[in-house]
């Protein structure tokens, strides 16, 4: 099986409070002054205190479009995606030069040569490492990146892999879009990146210690919700499309999911003791308690990881991942789940065990 070494996670380093970025939105035009109250209310109610931000708050409103934006996200992702890299190859005791493969995923900016490629010499990793960029998974790319990381040490279990994520959702803010899409979009999102280390079994490192194992991974992709959830491309970047159904995508459909795998492995949701879960939006999150019936503390961490940086589309999960490993270790033998949800409209769940 394959074993989670370490996870690390990094911010940039402006943060700023949740009303002094509704200040900004109100001064960039976003909405009109006579809106602020109502977009007060909106940016309250995304339960998000505070966020980290690729750049200072006053400079957005410089950005003279797609390509200005674009040149930013390939700056601070090369410098957020090293940090984090290196950091999680030093909790797990490994050196770059033993990295087998390097899966980068983001959906908020575009590089080639991508940006693990870019990252290969500044972090000594070896010229024969194979190397595999995703876009286009969004939310779920924290989730699926681990059971890809899983795929790959299945089928050479004496290998090491890495899986980085970088998102930096504040580049992608659209300034002239008043829609209701892009507003809660401005609302929820923050930037953050995080790197995961995993080794395969037969790996020195993969069994004497703490990291939880991969036991099983699933993937569903849900038929006609194209519309639900993703970009699109325009002369000004990304264009959030956000629908109104995707909580009710959850309760439909999330529950039976996740049981049914669950009681392939001859578990229970309350046989779950770590419920390591992407902070899709408050109202995600009361939909994926309700639908698997779940107590308020299973999504503790995942309601304080969506208040402290918000939404980090991606590296939202691996976060949590983290604080769970950091804050929250469960016993030895109990049962974890990591799940999330992205574009397509799908879900990714990853089975753990401590």
């Amino acid at each position: 099986m394959t074993r989670i070494a370490a996870v690390h996670g990094v911010l940039p380093p402006y943060r700023y409070e949740q009303h002094e970025i509704t200040d900004a939105l109100v001064t960039m035009g976003l909405v009109r002054e006579a809106e602020r109250k109502a977009l007060d209310r909106l940016h309250a109610a995304s339960t998000v205190r505070t966020r980290r931000l690729a750049m200072p708050l006053e400079r957005y409103a410089t950005l003279s479009g797609f390509g200005q934006a674009n040149d930013c996200f390939i700056e601070t992702a090369l410098e957020l995606g090293e940090r984090a890299v290196s950091g999680a190859l030093a909790e797990a005791g490994l050196s770059a030069r033993e990295v087998d493969l390097v899966i980068f995923t983001s959906v908020t900016g575009i590089a080639a040569p991508s940006i693990e490629a870019r990252l290969a010499g500044r972090l000594g990793l070896r010229p024969d490492v194979k190397r595999v960029p995703i876009f286009g998974l969004g939310c779920v790319a924290g989730a699926a990146g681990i059971a890809r990381l899983h795929d790959y040490l299945d089928g050479r279990p004496g290998g090491v892999a890495v899986l980085l994520s970088v998102e930096l959702c504040s580049l992608t803010l659209q300034r002239t879009d008043g829609s209701g899409a892009n507003l809660v979009a401005g609302s929820l999102f923050g930037d953050g990146a995080a790197a995961v280390v995993a080794v395969g079994r037969d790996h020195p490192d993969g069994r004497p210690n703490d990291g939880p194992v991969v036991v099983a991974t699933r993937s569903h992709l849900y038929p006609d919700t194209e519309h639900l959830l993703g970009w699109d491309i325009g002369d000004e970047g990304f264009q959030i499309v956000l629908g109104n159904g995707l909580p009710e995508m959850v309760l439909r459909h999330l529950g039976d999911e996740v049981r049914a795998f669950l009681a392939d492995h001859d578990l229970k949701p309350q046989d779950v003791t770590a419920w390591v879960c992407h902070p899709g939006g408050p109202k995600v999150l009361e939909a994926v308690r309700e639908t698997l019936d779940l107590p308020a503390r299973a999504l503790e961490l995942a309601w304080r990881s969506l208040a402290e940086v918000g939404n980090l589309s991606s590296a939202s999960v691996l976060h949590i991942l983290r604080d769970t490993l950091v804050l929250r270790r469960p016993l030895a033998g109990t049962a974890g789940l990591v799940l999330a949800m992205g574009p397509g409209f799908c879900s990714e769940l990853v089975l753990l065990r401590w």
